[in-house]
Parts: C-alpha cells; structure tokens; sequence
C-alpha cells in the first residue's frame, strides 16, 4: 500500500506540467474594495485577537480565522466568520461576525498549556480538516510543527513531519553550527491546494518559515535578499504526508529603518504551481506591506543543499512579480499576517481577504483588507 501510494504522488506530480514547466505570469490585476475594522471584543469569553491566520470554506461561505494566542489569554483557538451581505450597489462587506469559536486541543483531546505553541496560520482542507502551523518557542525548547485538526472539535489528527534542516540544533542556547528555525521566525506561512474532486482525493500543502534558517544567512553584504525555503507536501488519505520538493523564496531587501521583514502569508491560486505571497515589514514608521505573484515552475529543487547562504549560481529561485505596494493605497497599515482568497463575486472575479494581527495590544487593530482579484486575459500555459 505504501508503494502504491508513493507511485501515486510521484505521478500526481509528473502530470503537473504547470509545476515543472510553467515559466510566464498570470495575467492578473487587482483593485481595493475597502478596509473593514473589527472592534475590541470578547466572544464566548476569549478575547478576539491576534488573527494571524485565515481561510475560506468555499462550500460553507465561511471564514475560519486563527488567533496566535500561545494559550495565554484563552486556549489556542481559531474562529468561525460569517461576512454580511454588502450594501446594495457595493462590493464591499457591509460587517463581520463571528459564529463560532473553536478551542485546539492535542491528540489526546486536552487543551494545549499555555506557551507551549506559537499558532501562526491555518488552511483548510478537502477532507474537513485544517491544517495549522506553530511556530514553537526555539528559546524554551519547543519545537515548530504543522498539525491537522479536526474542524469540529478543534482535535489534532495527525503530524506533518518536519525535515531536520529545519528542526533547532540542541544544544537549543548554543547550537554548533547554528541550523534550523529560528526564534519567533517560524513557519508564518502555510497553504493547501485542492487538486482532486473527492474529499478522499491527495492535495498538496505548501508551508514557509518568516525568514531564514540559520544555516542559510547570508555571507555577502552585496546581496539583500534574505533566503527562505518554501516545502511542498502530497497528503494522501491514507499514509504519512510525502515531501516532494523543496524551492528558494527570496524576500526583497528592507527598506532602511525596517526593524522586522519577512514572509507572513501565501495562498494557492486554482492554476497549480502559482501563488501570491504577502511580505510585511516594520519600520520607524510603522508597518507595510506587499503582495507578490509567485510561480514555481523551473525552480531549483534545494532539500538536498546544505546551505543557502553562499553564490546561487546554481540555484534558480521561485520567480516573483509585484502585484500591489499596500503604501499605495493611502489608509494606515497594521500587522497584516493571514491572507486567503475569498468567494467568488458577481463578475466572476475572486475576493481576496487580508487581515491583520492587532497582538492584543490597545494601540493596534484588527483590520480586514478586501481586494478584487481578476484574469484581465484567458492564460493557457
């Protein structure tokens, strides 16, 4: 059976002539609809905040939103939201509710103890499932990990397993050489691609860390561009998930002043092998934010290279193409993190939804960005 499953992702991958040979962009354009802010609330006595995830349930017109509370202001939880209807004549939402809260808990059904993960993004899947990332605590020891939750009852199911390069070294303090993931900069970004018509059909779950592994830190001053490595997975029905490549993100290089940059968000767009990825930054003048096309065709498989952080010549990156500088659309900016792509609209052009993660701080917000995603032309690859 295993082998039988195996030929299987290694065939689901061989048909998929957009993820290997794909090299042109999507022709896509996008427009702002408008800005939606989320009040200071309490919902089923948790505090509604820290929203660092999002995803669409095409089949329900829900959201499911993922607070990154490390179990300390409630339980680690992630939200059930409806968006009312626009006004007529409008695009735009008129509001947000929240239906539901569902409370995490491990495989054993108990609540996980405060600090013991960092949630950062959420995806769901075919199969009623979601798919959540942690980004551990590297300085107490706890590990990252991405596990798959039941959508009900909040029950972890099941582990994807993490390669090494991306696991600490232990010593955790005084790693030699440094590897892995590093404090607070762990795997932000997760995505699934549904690319069957069964919910027992195999898809594929892509995942990033914020920024880059230790080992993989640049050696150069001349080259800005931090190296991420983004993981592609076939989960199967039945089996462990398998890891079919692994590929080169570069983050652009920080404005002068940035304090904090890095990756916080992709999403899968419905022709396999493109994305959009979401970079956000902090700086002297607060946050901001830019949303990029990605393409993985003919991109370097590098699982088997030690180390990012010297010349790649020989490794050709995931190519990318700015779709929108979030600066441009002259509204004040918070801590956008959770990013997916909503329901379809009436001219048959997609809704894209980014929202904000406010960290439980009274200076900050929760602000939910909602745009109009269009083919401006047919694309056949």
């Amino acid at each position: 059976m295993r082998f039988l499953l195996l030929c299987l992702c290694l065939l689901l991958t061989a048909c998929s002539p957009s993820l290997a040979q794909v090299r042109q962009f999507l022709p896509l354009n996008i427009e702002f609809l408008g800005a939606i802010q989320l009040p200071s609330l309490e919902f089923a006595g948790t505090r509604v905040g820290g929203l660092s995830g999002l995803t669409y349930d095409r089949t329900t017109g829900r959201f499911y939103a993922l607070s990154d509370d490390r179990s300390q202001q409630a339980p680690a939880r992630f939200y059930t939201l409806r968006l009312d209807p626009p006004e007529s004549g409008q695009e735009l939402p008129s509001g947000i509710a929240i239906e539901a809260v569902t409370l995490l808990k491990d495989a054993q059904g108990q609540p996980f103890p405060p600090g013991s993960l960092d949630p950062e993004d959420i995806a769901l899947t075919p199969r009623h499932t979601v798919m959540i990332s942690s980004e551990g605590d590297i300085n107490q020891g706890i590990a990252p990990w991405i596990g798959e939750f039941d959508l009900t009852t909040g029950q972890a199911v099941s582990n994807v397993r993490i390669p090494a390069r991306f696991l600490p070294a232990t010593p955790i303090r005084d790693p030699d050489p440094p590897h892995g993931i590093r404090n607070n900069l762990g795997f932000e970004a997760l995505a699934v691609q549904w690319t069957g018509l069964s919910d027992q059909d195999p898809f594929r779950l892509f995942t990033a860390p914020e920024s880059y592994l230790s080992q993989d830190q640049r050696r150069t001053t001349e080259d800005l561009q931090e190296r991420i490595r983004l993981l592609h997975y076939v989960i199967n029905p039945i089996g462990d998930p398998v890891l079919v490549s692994e590929n080169l993100y570069l983050l652009e290089p920080p404005l002068p002043g940035t304090v904090a940059h890095g990756l916080s968000a992709i999403a899968t767009l419905d022709t396999e092998g493109y994305f959009l990825s979401l970079e956000r930054s902090l700086g002297l003048s607060g946050y901001t934010t830019k949303l990029f096309q990605i393409v993985a065709g003919n991109a370097t498989d590098t699982s088997r290279i030690a180390t990012l952080g010297g010349e790649l010549t020989t490794v050709q990156p995931l190519q990318k193409q700015l779709l929108l500088d979030f600066t441009t659309l002259g509204i004040p900016l918070d801590n956008l993190e959770g990013m997916t792509l909503g329901p379809q609209l009436a001219d048959g052009s997609q809704m894209l939804v980014v929202v904000s993660d406010d960290n439980f701080r009274e200076e900050q917000v929760t602000q939910c960005l909602f745009f109009r995603l269009t083919k401006t032309q047919p694309f056949s690859p």
